[in-house]
């Protein structure tokens, strides 16, 4: 008889990376999320957060945690259809809605269910959902439980987008999503491309602001606001709490009547115990924060432009980034966990991506900084970096593993 556990028992993969060493996953941190972190008792330069404006341990947003839990208590110990709804989390989605300039806000427990949520709430059979190639994974997921069609276009290709979309009948109803910031290579979607195929076709548009919320525009409200755009051109904007916002959750805003719709039909909404409030009074103040001080948006991208034109003149291929996620581009599995080992060993935290994840010859190291990163914290990356990728990537020795 099949068992249905053999394939646990032949998974070997990481086991093999951990007997090589250069296993790089499950890290277990010993600090909170600063510029540098602590593992094992070492000092890390960590460039592999998305904690992008330094809020994760900012002293107001410990504080307003904290005064959440001695009010409200650790857990709300159940769905917000039943006890686990408080003036928190409705005074949240209120600001939200106003940060993004819309009707009406809801919050999920993490981004993930949001993504899973809100699609399979608004596409069903009969429709189509029509997503970019590299989409992220929970809005991939969410296309899948929603039951719809799927259809893809290639990645950023506006003929892709057009002929796929104009292949749809009239009778379909047609939802494309899109992630405004890629998350592995920091491109940015076309958005007013996208938003006037949308209108032609009759199609409504979702886009994913996890990785721009906070970051993109001058005020930080996100793609939108980067292109120039009002936020009502896009039919719905949802995102994470945990980048930006520094906290944990999801968030989706648009028209009142398509909100109220969603948080009556989203099936992990509904079935989910609700945010704590610890992390809705901090993603509450991280909002307040952000609106009154754009100065961390700036440094951000001071920090990132910086980084980036350093690697460029090191040589390296960072891809097509707009963003504070600078990808180095490797192309090859091994190289890419070999530079991870040598990055780590010498205190730099960086996130390799390597195939299935991402096409094998666009294996990729991730590097994020932060508005709280320093020059000295760059420059001493920058020489670790420079030594090992001319070592490793340029002249590749077989005999490092």
């Amino acid at each position: 008889m099949k068992d249905i556990f053999q394939k646990c028992r032949e998974f070997t993969i990481a086991k093999d990376l951990a007997n090589k060493g250069i296993y790089p996953y499950f890290k277990a941190l010993e600090s909170e999320q600063a510029p540098e972190v602590t593992i094992g008792g070492k000092k890390y330069i960590m460039f592999g957060s998305n904690n992008y404006l330094g809020l994760a341990n900012d002293p107001r947003m410990k504080q307003a945690a904290r005064e959440a839990i001695d009010k409200y208590g650790t857990g709300v110990a159940g769905s917000r259809f039943l006890n686990g709804n408080t003036v928190l989390h409705e005074e949240l989605e209120r600001k939200l809605a106003k940060f993004k300039e819309r009707e009406a806000a809801l919050v999920y427990a993490t981004g993930y269910q949001m993504n899973l949520g809100v699609i399979s709430a608004l596409a069903g059979k009969g429709d189509v959902v029509i997503v970019d190639k590299l989409d992220h994974a929970s809005i991939l997921d969410g296309c899948k439980l929603s039951g719809a069609e799927i259809k893809r276009f290639k990645h950023n290709d506006m003929k892709s987008l057009e002929k796929v979309i104009s292949q749809i009948g009239p009778e379909k109803g047609k939802l494309v999503i899109v992630d405004g910031v890629f998350s592995m290579e920091g491109d940015i979607a076309p958005l007013p491309e996208i938003v006037k195929i949308c209108k032609k076709h009759g199609a409504r548009l979702i886009v994913d602001d996890a990785h721009a919320t906070g970051v993109m525009g001058e005020r930080g409200k996100g793609t939108c606001e980067h292109f120039g755009l009002k936020s009502a051109d896009v039919d719905l904007i949802v995102g994470t709490c945990s980048k930006s916002f520094a906290s944990v959750g999801g968030f989706a805003v648009g028209d009142a009547d398509v909100i109220h719709y969603i948080q009556h039909m989203s099936r992990s909404m509904i079935f989910s115990a609700a945010l704590p409030p610890s992390c809705v009074a901090s993603i509450s103040k991280a909002i307040d924060i952000i609106e009154t001080e754009p100065e961390r948006i700036k440094r951000l991208w001071e920090n990132s432009n910086y980084l980036l034109e350093s690697f460029k003149k090191m040589g390296c291929n960072t891809g097509h980034t707009k963003s504070p996620i600078i990808p180095i581009l490797i192309g090859d599995n091994e190289k890419t966990f070999m530079l991870w080992r040598a990055l780590f060993e010498n205190g730099i935290f960086t996130n390799p991506v390597v195939s299935p994840a991402v096409p094998p010859k666009r294996t990729l190291m991730r590097v994020v900084v932060t508005a709280s990163h320093n020059k000295e914290h760059l420059d001493r990356a920058l020489d670790v970096f420079e030594n090992y990728y001319k070592k490793i990537v340029k002249k590749r020795s077989s005999s490092l593993i």
